[in-house]
């Protein structure tokens, strides 16, 4: 069976794209910008260019296909977006017919009534013109997705984090059921082989049925911040929006949009996909549970030597990733990758931290003020590590001998910290990356990490400076130290050698 995806560089498409690919489908990805998919998708996955905006595109992209995914909206859009989601949705359908498809799966949100915000009607609207076109469409009908990246919960947590005390608007009262991207895109999965002879819509939600406001106290809960909530009567979806955008990273278009719709109840009222699917959804205690703990596996498997990573999103405080801020440099020394990781895994203890040696004994003297571990721990070998080695208020918590080296900070701090060093060989050398990392927790980490951050400059790229500065005086030792022995044995040789 041949399946083309359309959202693939989305966030629901990009999850469904891995599963889709690990059940042994054939895959065909379409997308305006295919070099922007390349990294992502499997070897045996096709790749094309299409725009839902030409249909001449659309046709050729569904040649052959028997079930397509369609993935896609236009909330970014600088210009009507309802427009632009009725033009796709039509091409795409005209196409899908053209092209004999057996089946559309199309994802849209939950809605009931007839007055509804712009964004959820138009998901209504684009379902309709699937529809219309004959071929047979499944389409889902989700609320509130959750899930590590998800804009709605990126919002709670940017409002958790950051604001100590929040006034709220009337909408964070109403009524929703969440549901785990998860659960979303085992439903997406589990409508291939769905039997569809005709269309059919299925509303899909997790068990537990709460506001915006009960989603925002359980992820308080779950990361230990305790907030205080001001309700009040007024603040526009227009205010709103604004005020999100000088407190979150979400982007002001897509903001409103979404509050135009959180305004509306989104409760599953046919319960039918629990019988038809074998889906049994999570609750949400346990999905923002998941969601946090998938950030932090994404964060542990993460190379900080591919600096693309980095790029898009540098700026002063440093990058992002997820929750985390983060301070990455590199270096190029000319000296085996083998001899640097050794410098590396001697940091701390009586060798010191190659730089600002009085900052680090302060730091270490605040900490033990604060109840904390300070620098006075030591090392077990002066030499060598291993994973749960301590390292003065650092404890060893990844270990690749030649490679990577991770230290997890146990000081007293208002979040998460980590030390990351990694070596790569390279044709002159290799090229140490050295990178600081930290979970705020709240608006007190948050802080923290920009109020240290002009020392934290100092500090880290003396560091590194220092590392590479002790990797070549180690190579010259060791070259001296060939030499003595060389000459000491009267083997050296050439002009002016020894006898």
């Amino acid at each position: 069976m041949k399946i083309l995806l359309t959202g693939a560089s989305g966030y629901v498409g990009g999850r469904l794209l891995k599963k889709l690919e690990g059940s042994g489908y054939a895959v065909r990805c379409v997308a305006r910008r295919p070099e922007f998919l390349k990294n992502s998708i499997g070897p045996a996955t096709e790749l094309v260019q299409g725009d839902l905006l030409d249909r001449d595109s659309m046709q050729k992209a569904l040649a052959g296909v028997d079930v397509a995914y369609y993935l896609v909206h236009s909330m970014g859009s600088k210009g009507v977006f309802e427009q632009e989601e009725r033009i796709s949705a039509a091409n795409f359908a005209s196409a899908a017919k053209d092209a004999g498809i057996k089946k559309i799966i199309y994802l849209g949100g939950i809605s009931h009534g007839n007055e509804l915000s712009a964004h959820l009607k138009s998901r209504q609207q684009v379902g309709a013109i699937l529809r219309e076109s004959g071929v047979p469409v499944i389409e889902l009908r989700a609320s509130i997705i959750i899930g590590s990246g998800s804009l709605s919960f990126e919002m709670i947590r940017a409002l958790m984090e950051r604001l100590p005390v929040m006034t709220t608007p009337k909408w964070v009262n109403v009524m929703a059921q969440p549901i785990s991207i998860e659960d979303v895109i085992a439903y997406l999965l589990g409508s291939v082989e769905l039997p569809a002879h005709e269309s059919r819509t299925f509303e899909i939600g997790g068990p537990d049925r709460m506001s915006y406001l009960d989603l925002m106290k359980e992820y308080g809960r779950q990361r230990g911040l305790r907030r205080l909530i001001v309700p009040v009567p007024v603040l526009s979806p227009g205010l709103s929006s604004l005020w999100l955008g000088l407190v979150t990273p979400l982007y002001a278009r897509v903001g409103r949009k979404l509050i135009e719709s959180i305004r509306h109840e989104t409760t599953v009222h046919d319960s039918e996909a629990l019988r038809v699917y074998s889906v049994k959804p999570m609750p949400i205690r346990e999905a923002i549970e998941r969601a946090l703990k998938n950030e932090d596996q994404e964060f542990a498997l993460t190379r900080w030597s591919d600096s693309s990573l980095l790029v898009a999103r540098r700026n002063w405080g440093g990058a992002r990733f997820g929750s985390r801020l983060i301070d990455s440099r590199r270096r190029e020394v000319p000296v085996d990758s083998r001899k640097a990781f050794a410098v590396i895994e001697s940091i701390g203890g009586k060798n010191g931290w190659y730089h600002a040696d009085l900052l680090w004994r302060l730091r270490g003297t605040l900490d033990v003020l604060a109840g904390g571990v300070g620098m006075r721990r030591g090392r077990r070998d002066p030499r060598k590590l291993r994973v749960g080695d301590v390292v003065d208020c650092w404890r060893v918590e990844r270990y690749e001998a030649g490679r990577n080296l991770r230290l997890s900070a146990e000081m007293k701090l208002p979040g998460r910290a980590w030390l990351d060093f990694e070596v790569q060989p390279d044709p002159r050398g290799c090229v140490v990356t050295q990178t600081a990392l930290f979970d705020p927790v709240g608006l007190s980490g948050h802080l923290y990490w920009y109020l240290v951050w002009p020392l934290h400059q100092y500090v880290f790229e003396g560091m590194l400076r220092g590392i590479a500065r002790r990797c070549l005086d180690a190579d010259q030792g060791n070259a001296l130290d060939r030499y003595d022995r060389t000459a000491s044995s009267g083997q050296v040789s050439g002009t002016g050698g020894v006898e």
